[in-house]
């Protein structure tokens, strides 16, 4: 059984609790990514009520972003003197944009990672950290769930009741299609760089 169709038992058979449970994997699963957008995106297109799907996935997301978090904070004893520098950046982040940062990391494809085991490495304030993660997380589902129930729509329309293979088809390919794009950019890079420009001005 292929890894999404997993996930989709899972939601299936466990209703929201399921949507909990594989957001839930999805964010805490560092190294390995485990699609739980692309059903939360599926589900809004099957009918599902936008608001409390997304609801589940975004105490379920939260809650493993947060595993992150208690990694940098039981972790922390552990860095050296090099590493504690480069935790410079995040500190001048978060004390700048504090709760919009994490907003924006849980809101967008960004590496929540990069940023919630810094959080926690740095005590940063636990509840400030799980609100403006939740309502990132929040906001993305209910765009997904909204967007899903939009484009089912549409293609219902377009292809008549009788289309559903013809529906579900083409919403797999559009999942994969996006997924690949997304997985391709390099947001670590993207967060390297701009950690070396803010490197290089704090030098001059």
């Amino acid at each position: 059984m292929q890894l999404e169709e997993w996930l989709m038992d899972i939601a299936l058979q466990y209703q929201l609790l399921g949507v909990f449970i594989i957001s839930f994997i999805g964010t805490a699963a560092v190294f390995f990514p485990v699609p739980y957008t692309a059903v939360i995106f599926y589900l809004g297109l099957k009918g599902w009520n936008p608001v409390l799907l997304a609801a589940a996935g975004a105490f379920g997301s939260t809650a493993g972003e947060f595993t992150g978090y208690l990694v940098g904070y039981c972790g922390r004893k552990f860095i050296n003197a090099e590493n504690k520098r480069g935790m410079e950046f995040f500190t001048e982040i978060f004390r700048k944009y504090g709760a919009i940062a994490i907003f924006i990391f849980a809101l967008t494809p960004l590496p929540d990672d990069v940023i919630f085991i810094p959080l926690g490495t740095l005590k940063y304030p636990v509840l400030e950290t799980l609100t403006s993660c939740f309502a990132g997380k929040f906001l993305m589902c209910l765009i997904l769930a909204y967007f899903g129930g939009i484009y089912g729509s549409a293609l219902e329309k377009f292809f008549g009741e009788g289309g559903g293979w013809i529906t579900t088809l083409i919403t797999i390919i559009a999942l994969i299609v996006a997924y690949y794009f997304l997985m391709k950019i390099d947001w670590q890079s993207f967060i390297e760089r701009y950690t070396k420009r803010f490197e290089k001005v704090n030098e001059k």
